[in-house]
């Protein structure tokens, strides 16, 4: 087996020699790893025919920056890998586990155990198509390649809507990605912008040690009836459909509503859900109101979301003029445009569970496409 070291030719700005390579796996998450255990399984020979490439620091997707309070219990799903279950890795009978040290304890040992081909830190800056094959920058030297299957999720494409008035204000800007404990907004006046479930539990905490106002765009989807599975499974087939027809993916939770939770309830008898509609604009020392009326504020938090990360397969041209990527394979994770293409972790499969099955998925179709099977 060829040395992990000597598998990517130095990164060189004057010579930018490629390694030539089948497929290249971008981003270690849930949909990363899946797709690499799949391809292991179909027989392709680490590093030799396959390559997983991870921009962060160690194992753990995006886990590992989330904030301290997220715990197992409060996460929204984590599904076992294929392969190996969640509880052979971490001791979860201790009490709370922090998500970011269990997640990546977990990806971590599956990487060892499966003996993943998985470099990192390695960021991909750009991916260009050159004939029969792409060529995949990095900032750890590049490759010719003559398949992808991107999986890098949305962590490092956070969502924040433009308002009028944003630059003036003289207050703390932040998104959910830059959130670490409530602590640091004991006393003040905060605005938290959002109604998904991330949005809602930093508002729970928040709430505890600051003065909050909630605004949302529509009015939150609360769910007080049970999520069963045909529910998840309509939910995830109306996102398919949307990028079957080439629409941007939308959101899973406008679908499926948001699980009402002791938490939520307890949140709700205190004061902090009481939501209201968006503001007008934004100004210097907070936001005024449709009605004319002018609240201060300290701190704006948007937790709106994120965004697809893909703007490194930019030259590539796969969107559409309405923002969406056309899709098709057996569970949509095949671009239209260019089969030697697959998106994990994108539309019906940015859920856990869905990253695992499209991992299967896009790498069995990928690899019977470039005949490598």
């Amino acid at each position: 087996m060829m040395d992990i070291e000597s598998s990517l030719v130095p990164a060189d700005t004057h010579a930018r020699v490629a390694r030539k390579i089948d497929i290249v796996v971008i981003g270690a998450g849930q949909a990363g790893l899946s797709s690499a255990y799949h391809l292991s399984r179909l027989g392709l020979s680490p590093h030799v025919q396959y390559v997983v490439i991870d921009r962060s620091p160690q194992p753990g997707g995006a886990w590992q920056f989330r904030w301290p309070s997220l715990t197992l219990s409060t996460v929204n799903g984590i599904h076992d890998l294929p392969g190996m279950k969640f509880a052979e890795a971490v001791d979860t009978s201790k009490g709370e586990v922090h998500a970011a040290v269990a997640v990546p304890q977990y990806y971590g040992a599956y990487e060892r155990a499966f003996e993943l081909p998985v470099r990192r830190p390695v960021a991909v800056s750009v991916v260009c198509e050159r004939g029969e094959r792409f060529r995949v920058e990095t900032d750890a030297g590049v490759y010719a390649a003559r398949g992808i299957i991107n999986a890098t999720g949305t962590w490092e494409a956070p969502y924040v809507p433009r308002y009028p008035g944003a630059e003036l204000f003289k207050g703390r800007q932040l998104h959910t990605k830059d959130y670490q404990t409530a602590d640091a907004f004991a006393g003040q006046r905060v605005l938290v912008v959002g109604g998904g479930i991330s949005a809602i539990q930093l508002l729970d905490e928040i709430s505890r040690v600051a003065s909050t106002t909630w605004v949302t765009r529509e009015e939150p989807a609360f769910r007080d009836t049970p999520f069963t599975p045909e529910v998840g499974r309509a939910a995830v087939a109306m996102v398919e459909d949307r990028v079957r027809r080439g629409l941007p993916p939308g959101s899973v939770v406008s679908v499926t509503g948001i699980p009402i939770t002791p938490a939520i309830l307890a949140a709700r008898a205190r004061g902090a859900l009481d939501r209201r509609p968006m503001f007008a604009e934004i100004t210097a020392s907070g936001v005024r109101w449709p009605d004319g009326r002018e609240q201060a504020f300290d701190v704006i938090l948007w937790s709106t979301g994120f965004r697809s990360a893909l703007d490194h397969l930019a030259p590539l041209q796969l969107r559409n003029a309405d923002g969406g990527i056309l899709m098709t394979g057996r569970l949509a994770t095949q671009v239209a445009k260019d089969p030697r293409i697959h998106l994990v972790g994108y539309g019906p499969s940015a859920s856990t569970i869905g990253a695992n099955r499209a991992g299967g998925a896009a790498a069995r179709e990928l690899a019977e496409h470039l005949q490598l099977l």
